[in-house]
């Protein structure tokens, strides 16, 4: 920017200069304080974001531990309870979210009773959900025979169940001898839907033999 001598101009043309030169000044001022604006805001949505997610990740752990409280109700069930007789377990039984055959599932394999409140109504009752209201969290659960039908296990036999390997006395496998005498262990399956804070939700499944 060109200096004005006020030595040798006269004094009106030496505030002019200083006017303008303190214009720039302001214009740059401002120009350097939208940037650091746009840079703040930026910034905070980033660290709002990232928070997000962590609580996410954080509720979705948590849903592991709640998902518990399903195989805490089954189990019993089957061992000792309304389930632990091969007559039982051949038939259906909405009143405990039990099928006696492999429910239909999506390509993740979730049964499609999970998914929607209508397929599960066919299955099971939402008064077995396992509401943890101060938490809120709700635990919703389905057992299947893997079976193509219901009946006994005994008569369908490997051919119409998933069966798993038959233990011994000693922990290990059967031998061929003791095979043809016990029964098959038809494998069944706890599928467990958790609904959580944040619209987090998560599916768990495993399968068991008895």
């Amino acid at each position: 920017m060109k200096n004005v001598h006020c030595a040798v101009v006269p004094p009106r043309a030496c505030r002019g200069a200083a006017a303008r030169q303190r214009g720039v000044v302001m214009i740059v001022t401002l120009l350097a304080l939208v940037i650091m604006l746009i840079g703040a805001v930026a910034l905070m949505r980033s660290f709002n974001s990232s928070l997000f997610m962590a609580g996410n990740l954080a509720f979705k752990r948590d849903l592991v531990n709640q998902a518990e409280r399903a195989s805490a109700v089954v189990l019993p069930q089957l061992t000792t309870g309304a389930l632990n007789t091969l007559a039982a377990r051949g038939a259906n039984s909405t009143a405990l979210n039990y099928s006696a055959s492999v429910l239909g599932t999506n390509d993740q394999g979730i049964p499609n009773a999970l998914l929607d409140a209508t397929g599960f109504a066919a299955v099971g009752v939402a008064s077995n959900d396992i509401v943890v209201a101060d938490q809120g969290v709700t635990v919703r659960y389905v057992i299947d025979r893997l079976c193509n039908g219901a009946g006994s296990e005994v008569a369908l036999g490997a051919a119409a169940c998933t069966v798993g390997p038959i233990p011994d006395a000693r922990g290990g496998s059967a031998s061929e001898m003791n095979r043809a005498t016990l029964p098959p262990q038809v494998l069944y399956r706890l599928s467990v839907r958790v609904d959580g804070p944040r619209n987090t939700q998560a599916f768990f499944q495993t399968t068991f033999a008895l």
